[in-house]
């Protein structure tokens, strides 16, 4: 069945390539090297602040954190703060820049006319990358892709296995499964968030996600036959071997992890087609929340 959400993540190699074609007009308005930064959303923008966070800190490019907009710690002082938002209308990111107003606050969002980049002092606009489904894909993963090149990063193989996922057969056995857990290490855990964000509310399905290493600490109990765990990114020392002992199917891909969430997306797409559900609309959500 033709969605939108299903072309814009088949659409999402160009996107890619768009925001890095892109970063080099606007990396003054990102993080510098050395700069205190948090990375704030809500949702699907949380984990991709997670995971940028996460990446940034890592590479040695300045302390980072990350928060969803309603739980940022205000009196804790920043170099700069990013904003991630598809909509710009997000009532809890939309507070937290008016209480922020006069501190170096960078927007990154899809719609250059919104609430939030009217607050911010810098805006960074992804039109291309906005979506007319409700399902977010391709935006959070534009964003994410411009922040790794912003941290150095080539993407071109990333975007070379974006490609070679979106031409692969889906695993019937794995969209067969009645329920997935999804883990991460490192920056990969924000991106094993989102895959089992976004396989719930496509399809109100049962997923979960948990740091890989956290999950033999009690989330393995329910693993069983007929049930998936599915690693993003490095594979803790004898994780598999745990996991097959419980019966459930383990999937893993050495592809770039960015490229391996595209996979979770086309997944959860067929998950939501094979239960006759919309995509483009899921259950109980819109496009953005705004809050009374």
């Amino acid at each position: 069945m033709a969605t939108f959400a299903s072309a814009e993540v088949l659409s999402q190699p160009e996107t890619w390539e768009q925001v890095v074609a892109l970063h080099s007009s606007v990396a003054h308005q990102l993080p510098a090297r050395g700069e205190r930064v948090a990375f704030v959303g809500c949702g699907t923008s949380w984990f991709m602040s997670m995971s940028a966070a996460v990446m940034r800190e890592s590479e040695g490019l300045g302390e980072s954190d990350a928060f969803t907009a309603n739980e940022f710690p205000i009196n804790r002082k920043y170099d700069r703060v990013v904003a991630i938002t598809r909509s710009g209308e997000t009532t809890e990111v939309i507070e937290l820049l008016e209480k922020l107003s006069g501190q170096n606050t960078v927007v990154i969002t899809a719609v250059a006319d919104s609430p939030c980049a009217e607050l911010a002092k810098e805006v960074i606009v992804l039109d291309f990358a906005d979506e007319q489904s409700v399902l977010q894909t391709r935006y959070a993963t534009s964003v994410l892709a411009l922040l790794r090149t912003h941290f150095g990063e080539d993407l071109t193989g990333a975007i070379a296995d974006c490609r070679s996922v979106l031409a692969q057969e889906l695993d019937a056995e794995l969209v067969a499964s009645t329920q997935i857990t999804f883990l991460g290490t490192g920056w990969t855990i924000g991106l094993a968030q989102e895959a089992a964000l976004k396989t719930r509310e496509s399809s109100q399905y049962w997923a979960e996600a948990y740091p890989a290493m956290d999950y033999r600490h009690g989330p393995i109990s329910i693993a069983e036959p007929g049930r998936s765990v599915w690693v993003l990114g490095e594979v803790p020392a004898g994780l598999e071997k745990d996991v097959a002992k419980t019966g459930a199917k383990f999937v893993h891909s050495d592809l770039d992890p960015m490229a391996s969430l595209v996979m979770a997306q086309r997944v959860a797409l067929a998950i939501t087609e094979a239960k006759g559900l919309d995509a483009d609309n899921p259950r109980h959500l819109s496009r953005s929340i705004v809050l009374s």
